[in-house]
């Protein structure tokens, strides 16, 4: 494959790749059938999107894309227990991952049957103290007191804690995106679509998908009955926001989830979504970027590393005055969380340097780590790698870890694989992140299967991330007309990348070093116009001491155009991600 503006080895490394010559001419003959912007059709033939196509694509919605929820196995059994829950005035408990899917999933459930004047309990497990997902002593004391207990992005793998809840008295309920085993628990039902015996299912729904499709059903029993119900489409925010911040692929019912789910945030209707937009500093219409970068790590920063339950409440509560005080406590352990994985991550990196970082698994383990910052370290050594990788933190002779994976690369199967075959204590998760249970006697031998399982897949194979780029614009080209125009083939996110453009050989104007490892950078052609950028983290490699210390030189600039607000001004930013000399 050739090179784009023949960038074999960029400042960060990477070769540069450009559309092919067939994408062009398949976004020619979209822009003669269609009449759309050439830079719209080339992202459209970039995603294959035929020209007949393009007018639904552009605008997803959910009558077009939502998958019918009766074909999702035990969603019949699920649906029917809950509706009867609700009629007989039962008390029911839901059981949530701490983590933003885990929040937004129960919210939807308490939002729901708040409309019925019922109220649930809620239960988080605190990460430290008990891990990931239902355990038998909570369990068990739910079931003292509730007849229903819905698990909510957990559970799939849960047998012994459903099965002494059972026996204590309770019907369980599943409601779970994560990959399944052969068998499963003895619930009332396990709705997954990464069930083993599921044949065409949406699996690319995270967990807060699964839930509103369960709602939908409900929905409908409700009308068959002659019934009103609640109004689902105002909770389309709950779902966007868990769709991004689970990193689900943007693709067919997702895409609409959260296209409609951002408008619906941008209403301001929900208290806590309200508090936490104004406590991060969101003072633009919200994009799939702000609920990854903005949001989503807030909600998180509660299960991270303070109390587990305070993204759900901050989600769920109807009172502004209480979801301004969570969400300034959830911005005070947010900026905890950046200072512990800061310091877990130059360790993190030292180690997976020392093992060599072209092995097809990169993975460092630490003493005293925090639980809640090794899945985020890990992403960063997967960005910096582009090798799926393994992070364990060890309090004495247990360690917890988290991996993230790389696309083409299954780590959650491979992880499973090595619980099944009793290398790890436990472990699971889905194709592109993971969590695992070891003893110390048990992290030499199972990163060295898990290697060897990667290996296989193909991880010791990739390269450096190659840059993928859509074409070249002129600094005049880079219009907010134009943003606004691509910004019709969003959300971007997984699976659906934003698209990104070089600026060839253009003038460095201004750099400057912002915030502690930031990079600040006004360029042009010398024709009059200036673009100005940013490039965050540009430190943490050669992008930011390269242009900051340009010497008059001239480059090559790539990345992603955003529309920056100041003071009631919009223009064009570029999003800058990485730059060669012209």
């Amino acid at each position: 494959m050739s090179t784009f503006l023949g960038v074999e080895s960029s400042l960060t490394g990477r070769k540069w790749i450009g559309p092919s010559p067939e994408l062009e001419r398949q976004a020619e003959a979209i822009a003669q059938q269609t009449t759309l912007p050439a830079p719209l059709c080339k992202l459209l033939a970039q995603r294959g999107i035929p020209a007949h196509e393009a007018a639904g694509y552009l605008d997803p919605t959910l009558r077009d894309l939502l998958p019918d929820p009766r074909k999702l196995k035990d969603m019949d059994k699920a649906a029917a227990r809950i509706l009867a829950a609700l009629d007989q005035n039962e008390k029911i408990a839901v059981f949530a991952d701490y983590d933003v899917d885990g929040a937004t999933s129960a919210t939807l459930l308490i939002d729901w049957f708040r409309q019925f004047d019922r109220q649930i309990k809620l239960y988080i497990p605190d990460r430290i103290a008990e891990g990931y997902g239902p355990n038998t002593p909570a369990m068990e004391q739910l079931a003292k007191d509730h007849s229903l207990i819905i698990c909510v992005d957990c559970g799939t793998l849960s047998f012994e804690p459903i099965a002494a809840a059972r026996a204590k008295g309770a019907d369980v309920i599943v409601l779970d995106h994560h990959l399944g085993a052969e068998t499963l628990p003895d619930a009332t039902a396990v709705v997954n679509p990464n069930r083993q015996d599921e044949i065409d299912a949406p699996g690319y729904l995270c967990a807060a998908g699964v839930v509103f499709l369960v709602l939908v059903e409900l929905g409908r029993l409700l009308r068959e009955a002659g019934r009103s119900g609640p109004d689902l489409i105002s909770m389309l925010d709950l779902v966007a926001l868990g769709t991004v911040a689970d990193v689900a692929p943007l693709i067919d019912a997702n895409r609409a989830f959260v296209r409609q789910g951002l408008k619906i945030m941008a209403r301001r209707a929900r208290p806590g979504m309200v508090a936490l937009a104004d406590v991060s500093g969101l003072n633009e219409a919200p994009r799939a970027y702000h609920l990854g970068y903005l949001l989503g790590p807030r909600v998180n920063a509660g299960g991270r590393i303070g109390k587990a339950d305070l993204g759900a409440r901050l989600l769920a509560t109807t009172d502004a005055n209480e979801a301004n005080s969570i969400a300034e406590k959830l911005n005070e352990l947010n900026a905890e969380r950046r200072e512990i994985e800061a310091r877990v991550q130059e360790v993190a990196m030292e180690q997976a340097e020392e093992r060599g970082l072209d092995a097809p698994l990169v993975w460092a383990a630490g003493e005293g780590w925090h639980p809640g910052v090794v899945g985020i370290v890990a992403s960063r050594l997967k960005e910096a790698t582009n090798r799926p990788s393994i992070v364990i933190g060890f309090a004495e002779d247990d360690g917890k870890g988290s991996g993230r994976s790389v696309s083409g690369i299954d780590l959650g199967a491979a992880i499973q694989k090595l619980a099944t075959e009793g290398v790890i204590q436990k472990g699971g998760g889905h194709k592109m992140a993971a969590g695992l249970s070891l003893s110390r006697d048990q992290l030499e031998p199972a990163m060295a299967r898990l290697n060897e399982l990667m290996e296989k897949q193909g991880a010791g194979a990739l390269g450096a991330a190659d840059l993928v780029l859509d074409g070249v614009l002129m600094p005049s080209a880079a219009t907010v007309d134009l943003i606004e125009t691509l910004e019709e083939a969003g959300p971007f996110g997984a699976s659906a990348r934003a698209p990104r453009f070089a600026f060839p050989d253009v003038q460095v104007f201004f750099a400057k070093r912002v915030g502690q490892n930031h990079l600040k950078v006004s360029f042009g052609d010398g024709l009059g116009t200036r673009i100005d950028a940013i490039a965050f983290g540009a430190f943490d490699g050669p992008l930011g001491p390269m242009l900051e210390n340009h010497g008059g030189a001239r480059f090559h600039l790539a990345g992603r155009l955003e529309i920056n607000q100041w003071q009631g001004r919009t223009s064009p930013q570029l999003r800058l991600e990485d730059a060669a000399k012209a």
